[in-house]
């Protein structure tokens, strides 16, 4: 029997999303074995979970400039190593349990959707302390200099710049993998979208828009719900506010205006097929969401992107011609009815994404894995 562990952390949604991918395609494939999937927030302590974790959702959420002034300062090499060294001693003083886990079982193989249980694993391997294959798996369509930690095996992006971006820090090519970002397997058997529309009640005469705000509900979720409900257009609009009650509760209490058909839903295990039925999606370019959106040809609407990452998702998405970006909510309404207005294009966008789409990434990344301990 192997002993599989996926590691994660719970800094926004996408890190445990990829892993729990990455899990259900293990099961799948190696349904003898033993897979442990663990958020390693969950082992440090109170207070450290709030700084790691709850922070970085406040900033997204009032400080964003911030967050993106910090995550490029934090892209560039470090010449004193002084932050470095003073952030890796922080997360080693909370981590005791992560250390314990890591060396209580004899594991055959580590995968880590997030950089901070790739750090400290990667330093108890150079410690000799553990001897276990790990790899690292990228969550966005660039990578980010954190993401280096070593010694590791391979290391898995999302696009061939991502790849190089590592490589020009120094990872060797041969350590480097360009699979796309692991999504969930049902995003790789789909079911069809007459078949969604029924199951789900929808009327399906009109553009159907599905407005997503994340696993955790964040941003201007009700401003952007009644912008879209200012259009024109008829359209079909389903927002899903994730774990955000409070705000779900709120939009059903908006009116909606009669040439439009509304749904609202709170957290849902069905997006492959929510997905499927859109003919717009209306979001964040989170990587992982926007890897499902590309997985059912479901062309983006991009709006409020995080400065750092999202941002450079966004110009990959824009570059690859399978989204339009709405840099105000003023113009929101205008361009989606714009684009609806030509179809053709609205067609090549569907093509595009689905050309550069990877619905089974978690598997290849799981496949290629396993290379290392056969």
């Amino acid at each position: 029997m192997k002993h599989i562990l996926i590691l994660s952390a719970s800094v926004g949604a996408g890190h445990l999303r990829a892993a729990e991918a990455v899990e259900t395609a293990a099961h799948q494939m190696l349904p003898n074995d033993h897979v442990e999937n663990v958020d390693v927030l969950s082992l440090t302590n109170a207070a450290f979970r709030r700084i790691y974790g709850k922070a970085y959702l406040d900033l997204v959420n009032k400080a964003p400039y911030v967050l993106g002034y910090f995550y490029d300062l934090m892209d560039r090499p470090s010449t004193s190593g002084r932050s470095d060294r003073l952030r890796t001693l922080l997360e080693r003083a909370n981590f005791k349990k992560l250390n314990d886990l890591l060396e209580a079982q004899k594991w055959d193989l580590v995968i880590h959707t997030h950089f901070l249980p790739a750090e400290l694993a990667a330093r108890l391997k150079n410690k000799g302390q553990v001897t276990f294959p790990q790899v690292t798996v990228t969550t966005d369509f660039e990578t980010h200099r954190l993401w280096i930690n070593t010694p590791c095996d391979l290391f898995f992006t999302a696009t061939q710049e991502g790849a190089l971006h590592l490589q020009s820090y120094g990872v060797p090519p041969q350590n480097l993998r360009v699979t796309g970002i692991p999504i969930h397997p049902r995003f790789s058997t789909l079911s069809s979208r007459s078949e969604c529309v029924k199951k789900f009640g929808l009327v399906g005469d009109r553009p159907i828009l599905l407005q997503l705000a994340g696993g955790f509900g964040a941003g201007p979720i009700e401003k952007v719900h009644r912008t879209l409900l200012e259009m024109k257009t008829p359209i079909e609009l389903v927002t899903v506010c994730g774990k955000n009650q409070a705000v779900a509760e709120k939009l059903k209490s908006l009116p909606c205006p009669s040439i439009h058909k509304r749904h609202v839903l709170g957290y849902t295990t069905e997006m492959d097929e929510w997905m499927t039925v859109a003919d717009l999606i209306v979001s964040k370019p989170g990587g992982l969401t926007s890897s499902e959106a590309l997985a059912t040809g479901s062309p983006m609407v991009i709006i409020n992107p995080i400065p750092g990452q999202e941002s450079r998702n966004s110009d990959y998405l824009l570059e690859s011609g399978v989204a339009i970006k709405a840099n105000n909510l003023s113009t929101l309404g205008y361009k989606i009815e714009r684009l609806l207005k030509s179809p053709d294009r609205l067609e090549l966008m569907k093509a595009e994404a689905l050309k550069i789409s990877h619905p089974r990434a978690a598997f290849e990344i799981l496949r290629q894995s396993l290379e290392l301990i056969r």
